[in-house]
């Protein structure tokens, strides 16, 4: 890949600071010292399911996908260089510091344009970010509902008993979560969306159960990822495109949207779900909706994600609230009502990898600030869940960060596992929802 210059911006070394903004919602993203280097994947498959996939960044210097912010004084005016386009186009864009100069490069050049905001930087992205929604025409954005999300007690081993004992303690306790969130580990295989794990009687009376009892039923899936072992991918390897890397012990590929079997088999996936009673869907994995490949229609890899996403979006109606996770960043601009913004939290509060990537509560934090500025802006900000057990360590210091930056607010404890503080916590964070308007700085 060869880069080619763009702008050499005089900065002072000590002191300057440069945005390099991650490709997709686990990237780690935030603003650093102009002498320092960007982040990147210790595992190398880790490129493809968490970084930009068959784009590493310079092992000196920073690579901005589609938007790069360079401060040459922390409170003086910042010099940024973004997509023309972004939604479909994003070039990759880096920053050295070669004496006390940043040198500007780019893969595309001519997608490039740069502008210059008053600082700090986060007032600068915002202000960026302001025009970008404009452009995309993302509309008034709504108020998410409070979530209770399975995941990160139960994992992939949730039941439907584990569910409906979180939905009785949610209402015996009186709090005030809108939405009961099945999470990983109902269905049986990665891209088998339509066929329930045997943990599961019914999925769509587990629904019944949820909306009886004054909830709304939401429900977790990857929906361009399709695993090794299930039959989607027995039945269609014509529909497969890209290699989407290595999880739940099998190898994972892409869905091909463009293919009509493959767009017809979604559309039908979301609809039944749909129809099963489900109004909330955290669409997860969706890095893999863009992994690079020929598509059956010919369509690029980002226009293609796009396509798939539209697709969903016309499958459920306008109502349905869609939390994006694992998603290409600036291509999903005007397609979620919110959006992750981090990695993964984790009950550990550094995963002692080196990789900002990997789940843990530093690794959240980080990016959940470093991305601030996109809340009421692109879209609604998801930090990821509050988990306040007694288990989680730091668990008033991610509190904290929640409260400060969390636009969307849902809870993942077993209910049953809460302290007293852990419970008038979770009853006063989903208690004080932020509307859908930017964080004041």
């Amino acid at each position: 890949m060869i880069f080619h210059p763009i702008a050499e911006i005089p900065v002072d070394p000590a002191h300057g600071l440069v945005h390099a903004h991650g490709w997709q919602s686990w990237t780690p993203t935030t603003a650093l010292p102009v002498g320092g280097r960007g982040f990147q994947p210790v595992e190398p498959i880790m490129q493809t399911m968490r970084y930009r996939p068959g784009l590493p960044a310079p092992d000196d210097g920073f690579q901005g996908e589609g938007l790069l912010a360079v401060a040459p004084e922390p409170d003086g005016p910042v010099r940024l260089f973004a997509a023309r386009d972004g939604l479909v186009k994003v070039p990759a864009i880096r920053a050295r510091l070669v004496g006390d100069q940043m040198v500007i490069t780019a893969d595309e050049p001519g997608e490039v344009v740069e502008k210059t905001f008053a600082g700090p930087i986060d007032v600068a992205l915002g202000a960026w970010a302001d025009g970008f929604a404009a452009g995309a025409g993302t509309g008034p954005l709504r108020r998410p509902p409070t979530v209770w999300c399975s995941w990160y007690h139960y994992y992939e081993d949730v039941t439907e008993d584990d569910v409906l004992e979180n939905l009785r303690a949610v209402g015996e306790r009186d709090l005030p979560v809108d939405v009961i969130q099945i999470d990983d580990g109902w269905q049986a295989e990665i891209g088998d969306w339509l066929t329930p794990s045997g943990r599961f009687s019914s999925i769509p009376e587990t629904a019944g159960r949820i909306h009886a009892e004054g909830r709304r039923a939401g429900l977790w899936l990857s929906p361009f990822l399709v695993g090794a072992r299930s039959e989607i991918a027995r039945r269609h390897p014509e529909w497969l495109v890209g290699d989407a890397g290595h999880n739940w012990n099998q190898d994972l590929r892409g869905l091909d949207v463009t293919h009509p079997g493959a767009s017809a088999y979604l559309r039908e996936v979301f609809q039944t779900l749909r129809g099963w009673g489900f109004d909330y869907f955290k669409l997860d994995f969706l890095y893999a909706g863009a992994l690079a490949g020929p598509r059956h229609s010919g369509a690029s890899p980002i226009a293609a994600y796009r396509e798939g996403m539209a697709l969903i979006r016309a499958a459920v109606g306008p109502q349905p609230y869609l939390l994006g996770s694992g998603a290409p960043i600036l291509p999903s601009v005007g397609l979620v009502d919110a959006m992750r913004v981090s990695p993964d939290i984790a009950a550990g509060y550094d995963a002692g990898t080196g990789d900002l990537s990997d789940p843990s509560q530093r690794a959240a934090a980080l990016s959940t600030a470093g991305r601030s500025w996109q809340h009421g802006r692109l879209w609604v900000n998801d930090p990821d869940c509050l988990i306040v057990r007694p288990a989680v360590q730091r668990r008033e210091q991610w509190t904290a960060t929640v409260e400060r930056y969390g636009g969307l607010r849902a809870t993942s404890d077993r209910i049953a596992d809460l302290d007293d503080w852990g419970l008038e916590t979770t009853r006063r964070v989903l208690s004080s929802v932020p509307p859908p308007t930017p964080f004041t700085p």
